[in-house]
């Protein structure tokens, strides 16, 4: 009678707190049996997880299976494929003899498990992966008898073939340009991370002709930086490599760590490569950082015949504040230079494209057209000293700016602060060797005249030099659209500097009489070249605003 009762009862506790044929679908969130008091083993797993594939295409199907490393029988198990980083179940299974599929929160068939209790030494299913997903690993838990089971048996990682940015801000940080841009386009520079059980797993995709770089800083400046490339040599062979950055220097080459296959192309210009990293983000050359939030930067620029990289020919994008990486759905917004190098740049448009260049044409076409005295100067000359000092003024505020932003001389941007350098004492000095012109009738005075006007020339020149060079820098669009915009407003100026030339020489030749219309056409010609050159200033001023 006893043993009647302990037989039905230990029946009772099996049907109640185990799932000899799989129905476990109440186990899909923590892949734990319901075995209440039972915990799995501390011990390394006997079981194994092996696919058929390391990377996928959408709509791929994988061959999955957990095997024993042994003799060593299972009686059940369960399942899942999910993503990288977010653990989010996804993908869809089709299931085979000793099988069945579960509904989890990926839907039907997310997850498998086994359909009988016999023991067994494998099992073989097969994956659909999904659209969209990024990289993803196979999980398990699986159990011997109703005591002994193991969880948290996985596989590598598995890497999709082409980069998503579907699950950006929710499975995924994400960092592009233009902000939100789909990595399939050509225009677009993109970037991922997405922590993983070892380190990171990161996404890089864009048109350059040599290499993308996505570098981890604690400070928006170069120096103390951990950088991950994707590059190619002359072969068009692509290379992952890990460098940390010591400032505007070639950086010095890290042991890149990666785990698993990386997943790499170079095709028709655009440069692809996802990877991971079974190391941690480091900011110091000797250990890891103790924080993860980090100032993201991403830039692209040409390689050297061995994969070297060099110079980027333009600034980097770079995070306006920390992010941490591991809140990877906290942002996904681009970023450029910093307000002040943003506003330094503005200040440079207005001062060379508008208040100088005006001040340069009035004091040369409008002597004439305004010379009515007020106390005891003409209206031209007042106007021209106004806006010449308005403009030394704008341009030594915006020297400060850069200065106060750099704290000292920025050699990755080329001949931009050398040239800039250079106006900005030229322009210094000009106001003062004005104060020295000598009398209009005095002999001398052609010297200063020729001086003056050859030096504004100079200025101008290099003015014009300086401004190019730093859109360049600025631009973060793939069609560098800003310098072609500036190329435009510089053609507009020289139109108008030929036709009130001729105007002038035409006005030479023209009888007292018709003074009222020669006034009258320097003005209109005047008007019409300022309307123009604002219009010019207002686009590029925008465009400064969206880097």
């Amino acid at each position: 009678m006893e043993a009647r009762f302990l037989i039905l009862f230990s029946g009772y506790f099996v049907s109640v707190f185990s799932y000899p044929y799989g129905q476990i679908s109440a186990s899909c969130d923590t892949m734990l049996p319901q075995h209440k008091g039972n915990r799995p083993q501390a011990t390394a797993s006997p079981f194994f997880i092996t696919v058929s594939k390391t990377s996928f295409n959408s709509g791929d199907s994988i061959t999955v299976k957990i095997q024993s490393s042994s003799d060593y029988t299972f009686k059940g198990f369960i399942l899942e494929a999910l993503s990288v980083g977010g653990d989010t179940i996804t993908g869809a299974f089709t299931t085979t003899g000793n099988t069945q599929g579960l509904s989890c929160s990926g839907g039907p068939n997310s997850a498998v498990s086994h359909s009988d209790p016999n023991p067994k030494t494998s099992i073989t299913t097969s994956w659909t992966a999904p659209s969209g997903v990024g990289p993803v690993r196979f999980r398990a838990t699986v159990l011997h008898d109703f005591v002994t089971f193991w969880s948290e048996v996985e596989s590598g990682t598995l890497m999709p073939l082409q980069i998503s940015n579907t699950t950006c801000g929710t499975a995924k940080f994400c960092f592009s340009d233009p902000a939100n841009c789909s990595p399939n386009s050509s225009n677009c520079l993109f970037m991922s991370a997405v922590p993983s059980s070892s380190g990171y797993v990161f996404e890089m995709s864009g048109s350059t002709s040599g290499y993308i770089a996505i570098g981890f800083s604690d400070d928006q400046k170069m120096g103390s930086d951990d950088y991950y490339i994707c590059a190619k040599n002359s072969s068009e062979n692509v290379l992952i490599q890990r460098a940390y950055s010591t400032g505007p220097v070639t950086p010095q080459s890290r042991n890149a760590s990666l785990s698993g296959s990386p997943v790499s192309s170079y095709i028709n210009g655009v440069l692809n490569c996802i990877f991971s990293s079974g190391a941690s983000i480091s900011t110091s050359p000797s250990r890891a950082s103790a924080s993860s939030a980090y100032f993201i930067f991403l830039a692209t620029g040409p390689t050297q015949a061995n994969g070297q990289i060099q110079q980027h020919i333009k600034n980097p994008l770079i995070t306006a504040t920390k992010i941490d990486l591991s809140i990877y759905g906290s942002t996904k917004a681009a970023s450029g230079s910093s307000s002040l190098v943003l506003g330094h740049g503005a200040l440079m448009l207005i001062a060379w494209m508008t208040t100088g260049t005006i001040g340069m044409l009035i004091a040369r076409y409008m002597k004439n057209a305004a010379k009515e005295q007020y106390a005891g100067k003409g209206l031209w000359f007042l106007l021209h000293v106004f806006l010449m000092i308005l403009t030394v003024m704008l341009t030594s505020i915006a020297f400060i700016m850069i200065f106060s932003e750099v704290a000292g001389w920025s050699s990755d941007t080329g001949a931009h602060p050398v040239l800039g350098c250079i106006v900005m004492i030229l322009s210094f000095l000009q106001p003062f060797g004005a104060l020295l012109r000598p009398a209009p009738n005095d002999k001398r005075r052609f010297i200063f005249n020729w001086a003056h006007g050859l030096n504004a020339l100079v200025i101008k020149v290099l003015a014009v030099a300086t401004l190019f060079l730093g859109l360049q820098l600025v631009d973060t669009s793939s069609n560098q659209w800003m310098p072609k915009v500036m190329g435009g407003f510089y053609g507009w100026e020289v139109l108008f500097y030929i036709i009130l030339e001729v105007n002038a020489r035409w006005n030479e030749k023209a009888v007292y009489e018709e003074v009222y219309k020669k006034l009258q056409s320097e003005s209109v010609i005047l008007v019409t070249f300022v309307c123009g050159n604002l219009a010019f200033l207002i686009a590029l001023l925008v465009g400064i605003g969206q880097s």
